[in-house]
């Protein structure tokens, strides 16, 4: 029995390729793909997928807040999120809503058709880059000084993102950034970006 496949994914160019390679492979068939959550939601019962691929940044109802409207329409679903973000942040919370799978989208094919058949034996592909930060998560000092929203915003700096950008990831503002960064700093005894960042990874805060 084939294993039935839609996609909620954006970029046409992206959605088409997944839809081809899908298509050709043995064991899989391409049932539907959607530019978005919302195009794709009327259909989820009448698709009855086993598994929904599914991107992160999308235009209206985005990825995360996708999976748990899902789970709650066609609970059957196996969810595996096929994105470009590696943020801490966005791998726990899809993981932690339902999601049963975490792939970047610059994955190799063979892996990509591996994972999508794993997800119904009841496994949890990861990509190489998702595995080693979740498994880094783990390794952080647990008596760390900072909250865990302070930890996500400093891990933002370190990648050498933007106020804007980190308050864009987060899903908040940009004050309440510079609020939690001026929370750090006093926390953290510094008053630079680098003297956080020093003392951060000294200290495995990060």
């Amino acid at each position: 029995m084939e294993t039935r496949v839609i996609i909620i994914e954006d970029d046409q160019t992206i959605r088409e390729a997944f839809s081809y390679l899908i298509d050709r492979t043995d064991g899989l068939k391409m049932i539907n793909s959607y530019n978005s959550f919302e195009a794709a939601e009327h259909y989820l019962i009448s698709d009855f997928p086993d598994v929904i691929l599914l991107d992160i940044e999308l235009p209206g109802i985005n990825g995360i807040e996708a999976i748990q409207k899902i789970k709650k329409k066609y609970p059957p679903a196996h969810i595996m999120i096929l994105t470009v973000y590696e943020n801490e942040t966005n791998i726990f919370k899809a993981l932690s809503h339902g999601a049963s799978g975490y792939l970047t989208k610059n994955t190799p094919s063979q892996k990509i058709t591996e994972s999508i058949k794993e997800v119904l034996n009841g496994g949890g592909p990861l990509s190489a880059g998702i595995a080693k930060v979740v498994i880094q998560s783990f390794r952080k000092n647990q008596d760390s000084p900072l909250t865990k929203r302070e930890t996500q915003i400093l891990e933002g700096i370190a990648e050498g993102k933007s106020r804007t950008k980190i308050a864009s990831d987060l899903f908040i503002d940009k004050e309440t950034v510079k609020s939690h960064i001026k929370n750090i700093y006093n926390k953290l005894d510094v008053n630079s970006k680098e003297d956080a960042l020093r003392i951060a990874r000294q200290d495995k805060l990060i």
